[in-house]
């Protein structure tokens, strides 16, 4: 009789986030290393990441000892409470669809922690393995998303979630080193390890050309691509960086979220000629828009939890060659420090650094070879696969 194994994932292709292409790396992986004797099903959602981009696809794939369910929710934006009502209507389906088999492995790869909460019921339940892909401190960042008085007891509830998941897995994993001494201080007697994000297939082939741009006699244009929410703090600072840098600098923002109205409102509001706001795209669509940028642009809010992050995007922008912009602070500004030339970092929030880090940069392409061989997302999910399989050797 086969080995089963669930992997649990809010986002899958074609869904368009981190979590999506890091699912589906982690299941090829997978699928190559267990061999014939190994089943694994992938419970997921239909595409749902943003609003404006939500499309239908298949409800039900097969693919040799790959299955895909995707599970439809009700309609939603981006607010706490749609995420919240989207997240419980994930569950309950998912919850039904799992007791349909016997798994002798769960994995749920989590980032605002309730998947993995998820996956520890339905292991619990099934008494089966269970493996945490943890990508965000969410107990952390709740306090800070949420005002008193409504922070404190939601953080005090989702921590008493996390330890009730945490000590139940066999196994977590960590996305971000940056996040390895919180977790080690809360849970002394677990190991964690730390498989990161890294960059997928379609930037591997990104075009590599030191070709200077010719910018002397236009707008240097400058590209944000991703979620566009609190977490990123776009509405704080792209549209007072776009005045200061008047007729010098030509924002794109591609994405959505929960704040991208208070962006738009902002750029209105100024007259703000130079920030063109771009609705979410497939893959293919987005690596254009990467090859006519001059320089891509990061920022994350100036939140403390996010001094221990090393955002997914910034992966795909090294592998690009373009020069990196970078509001960030803590873990992902020593990364761009000791990791990626040609990226400068400013105080999250602080348009005067983020002017004069800007006159840093070389306006060139320049290939980071050895980056893209060290975080290949392949070569990250094959050991990380392999962690996995081990827990299938008693089963």
């Amino acid at each position: 009789m086969p080995k089963r194994i669930l992997l649990l994932t809010f986002f899958y292709p074609p869904d368009l986030s981190a979590g999506s292409f890091r699912a589906q790396a982690l299941v090829e992986a997978l699928r190559e290393q267990s061999g014939d004797g190994v089943q694994i099903d992938v419970l997921t959602t239909q595409p749902n990441r943003y609003h404006c981009h939500a499309s239908v696809t298949d409800a039900f794939e097969q693919e040799g000892r790959v299955r895909v369910r995707r599970i439809q929710l009700p309609a939603h934006k981006s607010g706490f409470v749609d995420q919240a009502k989207s997240f419980a209507a994930f569950a309950y389906q998912a919850d039904r669809l799992a007791r349909e088999d016997r798994y002798d492995l769960v994995i749920a790869t989590s980032s605002r922690l309730m998947t993995a909460v998820l996956g520890a019921w339905i292991a619990y339940r099934q008494r089966a393995a269970l493996y945490l892909d943890i990508r965000d401190l969410f107990v952390k960042n709740v306090k800070e998303l949420f005002r008193v008085p409504v922070g404190k007891p939601l953080s005090k509830l989702f921590g008493v979630l996390e330890r009730w998941a945490f000590r139940r897995a066999d196994k977590i994993n960590l996305v971000s080193p940056g996040f390895l001494k919180h977790f080690q201080d809360k849970y002394p007697n677990r190991h964690f390890s730390l498989y990161s994000n890294g960059i997928d297939d379609d930037f591997l082939k990104f075009p590599q050309s030191p070709v200077v741009p010719t910018i002397a006699h236009r707008p240097l244009q400058v590209l944000y691509a991703g979620n566009i929410g609190d977490g990123q703090g776009l509405h704080l600072i792209v549209p007072e960086l776009a005045q200061r840098l008047q007729g010098r600098v030509h924002f794109r923002v591609v994405g959505a979220g929960g704040r991208v109205q208070m962006l738009r409102e902002a750029v209105a509001s100024g007259r703000l000629d130079n920030v063109e706001l771009i609705a979410p795209m497939p893959r293919d669509q987005l690596l254009d828009i990467y090859h006519q940028a001059d320089v891509l642009f990061l920022h994350l809010n100036d939140f403390r939890a996010f001094r221990r992050v090393l955002p997914s995007k910034l992966f795909e922008y090294a592998a690009t060659g373009k020069p990196i912009w970078a509001g960030v602070a803590g873990y992902a500004s020593d990364f761009l420090a000791a990791e990626v030339s040609n990226a400068v970092v400013f105080a999250p929030c602080n348009v005067d650094q983020a002017v004069l880090a800007l006159e840093r940069l070389r306006l060139e392409q320049m290939p980071r070879p050895e980056f893209v061989k060290r975080f290949a997302r392949s070569l990250i999910m094959q050991p990380m696969a392999k962690d996995v399989l081990t827990l299938l050797k008693d089963r």
